[in-house]
């Protein structure tokens, strides 16, 4: 089957004016994946407001190469990138589907960009620790792409773009990390404290939120050039970039919701968003 007709049918069930939604979920720990709290609960309500996808593309902090690949087999596995949890967290299994002809069309649209089909990656916990909230029956195929660690943030903005065609194709694009993200400051003593961050944490998340509700995108863009808040709290860029993603396919007049906007530990936030 060419790949056309087979993103055909990812339409079919939908009516052709149908604009999926698009997501930034701050993922935080992978405890989320067995815990019932405010947050994962935060992604179940999110999900009852969404169409039902016929496809997902997610675009996870956790998977970060030099180059684009995007996932291409037929049953990616979930992987468990993470160390010192209990064991029923290493038990958990998110057996969705994948899409070869997605990543096929994936690969098309993001042409002259080079990107790989990959066979060996799977589902990481940036995605299969989420996607478990929002669709608990794993019936959905998912595809994840990769953030290329050797280009700036405009470049993944500008790559998200030739993307857009996907969201009137009944395919929900998701962006997965933490905008405040600075795990060596981590305040552990405070984990449970409601809504607790470092003064530059607070600082952040005011400015980026005003500047997303605002759809003034350049500063967040242009991140690394922003305020010293800003470089404590976002001391690497793989968690942050997701967002940016989401970010560039954001179309004309659609409005930014945010969800779980709520800081933790000092130094990380939760604050998700939908988009449409």
């Amino acid at each position: 089957m060419g790949i056309l007709s087979g993103l055909k049918r990812l339409s079919d069930s939908l009516p052709a004016s149908q604009t999926m939604p698009v997501l930034f979920l701050g993922h935080g720990s992978p405890m989320n994946a067995i815990e019932e709290n405010e947050f994962t609960r935060g992604f179940q309500n999110i999900s009852k407001t969404l169409p039902k996808p016929k496809a997902i593309i997610c675009v996870s902090a956790h998977w970060f190469t030099k180059g684009t690949k995007v996932t291409a087999m037929e049953m990616p596995k979930t992987i468990h990138d993470f160390g010192g949890f209990p064991q029923e967290l290493f038990e958990q299994q998110y057996p969705a589907s994948g899409s070869p002809e997605l990543a096929k069309e994936a690969k098309q649209l993001l042409h002259p960009n080079f990107v790989e089909l990959d066979e060996h990656w799977g589902l990481d916990h940036g995605a299969w620790t989420v996607l478990k909230h929002l669709f608990p029956k794993a019936d959905v195929p998912v595809i994840q792409l990769s953030i290329d660690y050797t280009k700036e943030a405009n470049y993944h903005f500008e790559l998200a773009k030739q993307l857009t065609s996907l969201r009137q194709k009944g395919v929900l694009i998701i962006g997965s990390g933490n905008i405040v993200h600075n795990l060596r400051l981590v305040d552990w003593k405070n984990f449970d404290k409601d809504d607790y961050g470092y003064d530059w944490a607070i600082e952040t998340r005011e400015t980026v939120n005003k500047h997303l509700l605002e759809g003034n995108f350049k500063p967040l863009i242009d991140y690394a050039k922003q305020s010293k808040a800003f470089q404590l709290a976002i001391p690497t860029p793989d968690h942050y970039l997701p967002l940016i993603y989401s970010l560039g396919l954001q179309q004309k007049n659609e409005e930014v919701q945010l969800f779980n906007d709520k800081l933790l530990a000092g130094s990380l936030s939760m604050t998700s968003l939908k988009i449409g």
